[in-house]
């Protein structure tokens, strides 16, 4: 199915624009193609030029017309080559031409300067880079914290997709709940989590998701550390095994980090647990309307100090997911902004041993006036299989 346009989330973008006088956004990066016109490209070529009044243009890889005509939430589709035999240069030069085409009519173009990350494409996961033309051939207005301005508030249409990509997660831990064993490696059980994603998340409910891709890290005992590879050592019995994991639902992301054991937990595991759930559910208590997200990265960093771990996690505590897996806001200290109803914030504090273990936790909230909801249905803690 394709999802009906989000008049919400284009007004909302649109009001931005107006406020900034901008004439129109020019937008490359894949996730913002996607939120703007609904389509998911494959290659990471594509563009659209979005207008304050008026019809958006989709710049669009011509063998991914079907799938612009099936998505996209603009009839004003233009179609360019992956190899054009009367102008060989490299697609996303032409692509450029268009966009500065489409473009030409507006005064006040914004463009995304500044953007520090990106989401993938719809293939192989590679992001695609821009080349320096992008930065000079159509402006100089950067309007990539109008972007993220928008993107931190969600609509209801975006809060039921995240729920989609939070569901698909957790069906898939269920599923490696039942088969996790000690002796298997961490490679194995990764593996189970994201063919389960891929294989029975792709036509998610009743076909509402098109695509579902999975990606994860999971480390076992003293594999557990802040962020390396997943390894083929093995799944340890009695201490948390750890699955840090993101669901791409037809691009739309939800970031988790939950943990399984299998057999009887060890008491110090059972002592951290206890300690570190405490630190979340102050965090999720904290998250609120108005709260400070300064605020937010001290309180919880003071909490894990508490618990004998100074200076930790190394990561950042809180982030946005939406269109990516991480994107603002974030909770930084040396940073400003107050969480506001709307977002949806991934809360994951963690603390680790020296030499490896640890234990890290995570969900998605979604704030409200009443406070943070938690999105996925699977437990936070250590589960037991």
């Amino acid at each position: 199915m394709s999802w009906p346009r989000d008049d919400a989330k284009l007004d909302r973008v649109r009001a931005l624009m107006g406020e900034e006088e901008l004439d129109a956004l020019v937008v490359r990066a894949p996730d913002n193609v996607l939120y703007l016109t609904n389509f998911w490209g494959m290659k990471g070529y594509d563009a659209c030029v979005f207008p304050r009044e008026g019809e958006p243009v989709l710049i669009c890889l011509e063998a991914s017309e079907e799938d612009a005509a099936r998505t996209a939430w603009t009839s004003d589709v233009r179609l360019f080559r992956g190899y054009d035999e009367r102008d060989p240069r490299p697609p996303i030069s032409r692509v450029l031409e268009l966009a500065k085409e489409a473009a030409r009519e507006y005064g006040r173009v914004g463009l995304e300067l500044s953007l520090g990350t990106q989401a993938a494409d719809r293939m192989v996961g590679e992001p695609t880079t821009f080349t320096a033309a992008w930065f000079t051939e159509l402006g100089d207005v950067d309007a990539t914290p109008l972007l993220s301005s928008a993107r931190a508030l969600k609509t209801e249409q975006e809060i039921e997709r995240m729920r989609l990509a939070n569901d698909i997660a957790a069906a898939a831990m269920e599923h490696c709940r039942l088969i996790i064993e000690p002796g298997m490696s961490e490679a194995q059980i990764a593996a189970e989590w994201e063919g389960f994603v891929h294989g029975e998340g792709t036509g998610w409910s009743g076909g509402k998701i098109a695509l579902a891709l999975g990606f994860s890290l999971v480390w076992s005992g003293p594999g557990i550390k802040t962020f390396t590879a997943t390894t083929a050592h093995p799944v340890v019995a009695g201490e948390p095994t750890l699955f840090e994991i993101w669901v791409c639902a037809d691009g739309y992301w939800c970031d988790h980090t939950k943990n399984l054991v299998a057999g009887e937990l060890t008491e110090p595991y059972r002592e951290l647990e206890a300690g570190l759930m405490a630190v979340y559910e102050d965090a999720i208590d904290f998250a609120r309307p108005g709260a400070s997200l300064a605020e937010l990265d001290r309180r919880i960093r003071a909490g894990i100090d508490a618990m004998g771990f100074p200076g930790q996690p190394s990561h950042p505590i809180c982030h946005g997911v939406g269109a990516r897996a991480h994107e603002p806001p974030y909770a930084h200290q040396a940073g400003g902004g107050e969480i506001a109803a709307g977002m949806i914030l991934a809360i994951e504090p963690g603390c680790y041993i020296d030499g490896g273990g640890g234990l890290r936790v995570e969900d998605n909230f979604l704030v409200t006036s009443d406070g943070a909801e938690k999105l996925s249905p699977f437990p936070d803690g250590i589960v037991q299989a």
